[in-house]
């Protein structure tokens, strides 16, 4: 049996912790030995309305067990949010170690029939309000020599859902956000890394199944094998192990996508294929070149994962002298 992680001593804020993920990852936090900001600003799953019973409740619940946790009610979506939620891990413990950013909500439509209230929404809470809330947290965490960040992404960002072009889009744009965190943070100690959840939780409410009018779509929805997430491993509390790890001290990986689906926890690779390189001369290739070359751009025996754009100029050059063009 491994050794007991903790968080002793450790301040954490999550964003959304009034329900649902959110609300696991702040309670095992404060179980562990956290303190917590629980931050919630208590809408629905589309984001409407207000109530400060959600963060409340989970206030409540790790105080009654001897934790520690002060409510926050401030919205994400703007900048004295954001700076507002950070303060009040500063006015009451002194300190942030972890931010969790989870907070969100989602207004499902046809990409074609988006609205600017259904798009702007969306990346108001999800990209937007991250870095709100991770600016000055980042702030916080480089005077202190220390820090870890978790960012929320999506397998609909990464892998494609049917009527969320808005939220793919908003989680999308965590995944740069986070690789960039990761980068910069590194001189000071923060690491930041994305995790993709899946849970049964109340945004399930606003999935409209409008999505099955797409005959492929339909038939990946049918054609799914959920055998492994039998008896309730796609509850929220699923997620926690995982989202804990990537935020505990003992974890020091950073730049990294990893998703938890089923019960499974798996790292997710961005790569690209060693691809054709064309040969020098003094023009680019033709069109029918790219055509000609095809089955070898897109041959994956061979891959390179890049973590920054100057890596991927090191892995063209080695693909060149694979193929002997250098």
């Amino acid at each position: 049996m491994s050794e007991r992680i903790g968080f002793e001593g450790r301040v954490a804020i999550v964003t959304g912790a009034g329900n649902g993920l959110g609300r696991e990852y702040a309670l095992e936090l404060a179980r562990r030995g956290a303190k917590l900001v629980v931050n919630d600003r208590g809408g629905t799953g589309s984001g409407q309305g207000a109530s400060g019973m959600p963060a409340d409740q989970v206030v409540a619940e790790i105080r009654a067990a001897g934790g520690e946790a002060v409510a926050s009610y401030d919205s994400v979506a703007t900048r004295a949010g954001g700076a507002a939620i950070v303060e009040a891990a500063l006015d009451a413990f002194g300190a942030v170690d972890i931010c969790i950013n989870n907070a969100g909500f989602l207004r499902n439509a046809r990409f074609e029939d988006l609205t600017d209230d259904q798009i702007d929404a969306i990346l108001d809470v999800h990209l937007k309000g991250a870095f709100y809330v991770a600016q000055p947290a980042y702030r916080a965490m480089r005077q202190r020599g220390y820090g870890r960040f978790l960012f929320t992404g999506s397998a609909s960002a990464m892998f494609g859902h049917a009527w969320q072009a808005n939220y793919a889009s908003a989680k999308g744009g965590l995944m740069g956000l986070s690789h960039v965190v990761a980068i910069e943070g590194a001189a000071h100690g923060i690491t930041s890394n994305l995790l993709l959840p899946t849970a049964a939780s109340r945004l399930a409410a606003e999935m409209d199944k409008g999505f099955l009018e797409i005959p492929s779509f339909a038939k990946a929805v049918a054609d799914m094998d959920r055998a492994a997430a039998a008896g309730g491993r796609t509850e929220p509390a699923y997620n926690s192990p995982l989202a804990l790890y990537l935020v505990s001290e003992q974890c020091r990986h950073t730049h990294g996508i990893f998703t938890q689906n089923s019960g499974r926890y798996a790292q997710v690779r961005i790569a690209a294929c060693d691809g054709w390189v064309a040969p020098m001369a003094d023009a680019p290739p033709s069109l029918e070149d790219i055509a000609a070359h095809w089955a070898q751009i897109c041959d994956a025996t061979i891959t390179h994962e890049p973590h920054t754009v100057y890596e991927e100029f090191t892995a063209a050059s080695s693909a060149a002298r694979r193929q002997g063009v250098l």
